[in-house]
């Protein structure tokens, strides 16, 4: 059997149950996620889409443990993170999460390993084991050669491979990407997609992935659709790891 089979009979990472999410802007209260239920299981790649102000990004945010919903229950890699306090959910984050952003988000005095290390400062790894990690980190990611090099020498398409490593490099349950290609040009947005499926297919990594991109949400065994912070996706969209659940099933 291979990774995801065993895995795929395994608890979803994500389950979400009639989750609401508003935030105050002055006096009116904005409502961003309007009672959002579904599953992912071990080892998908789901792929978030909507418009600008969708909630899609948010939607990332609380499963990722960055934001709290209003109400409802959202478990991720066996926790119930509602109920974690600050302290407990940073480090929950720290040993589960690894996160891609648009934007790389690396260090510009740092060269490529030192930023991919920056996770492992955290753990109670020696200096040796966390340089052995990150450089084992780059050359997952096809950088092996560039470890040296600053973010200013590297090319887009290479700063957000470094950003893939550092999001590798504590081996965490769920990887979450934000506009992962949203700031590449084509070839290099296509690099760094197939670096995801092959991180989903060969690594076992369950990934949920937000982007505009419809060629980037291709990438990916599922499409979500958000509108208004409702789901809107059609479910024959969806592969069997990814199922909608609840209110929302019996919605479809």
């Amino acid at each position: 059997k291979n990774g995801r089979q065993v895995m795929a009979a395994t608890e979803p990472v994500v389950r979400l149950c009639n989750v609401h999410k508003t935030y105050r802007r002055g006096v009116p209260v904005v409502p961003v996620l309007a009672g959002i239920s579904f599953d992912i299981a071990a080892g998908e790649f789901l792929a978030l889409m909507g418009p600008s102000g969708s909630g899609k990004s948010t939607l990332l945010n609380l499963i990722a443990g960055i934001d709290r919903a209003d109400s409802g229950e959202l478990v991720v890699a066996g926790e119930n993170i509602a109920a974690l306090d600050e302290a407990a959910l940073a480090d929950w984050r720290a040993r589960n999460i690894g996160f891609i952003f648009q934007f790389y988000n690396l260090m510009p005095v740092l060269n490529a390993r030192e930023n991919v290390e920056l996770p492992l400062l955290l753990t109670n790894l020696s200096g040796r084991e966390r340089r052995q990690r990150a450089e084992f980190a780059l050359g997952m990611v096809g950088l092996a050669d560039r470890m040296d090099h600053t973010p200013s020498e590297l090319s887009g398409g290479q700063q957000q491979r470094v950003a893939i490593a550092r999001a590798l490099v504590s081996d965490p349950t769920l990887i979450v990407a934000d506009e992962p290609t949203g700031d590449l040009d084509r070839e290099s947005a296509g690099e760094v997609l197939r670096l995801l499926q092959r991180l989903n297919r060969e690594a076992g990594k369950t990934i949920v992935m937000v982007t505009h991109d419809q060629r980037a949400a291709e990438a990916a065994h599922a499409i979500m659709h958000l509108e208004k912070g409702e789901l809107k996706t059609e479910w024959p969209e969806l592969r069997p790891g990814v199922r909608p659940t609840g209110e929302a099933l019996r919605r479809t």
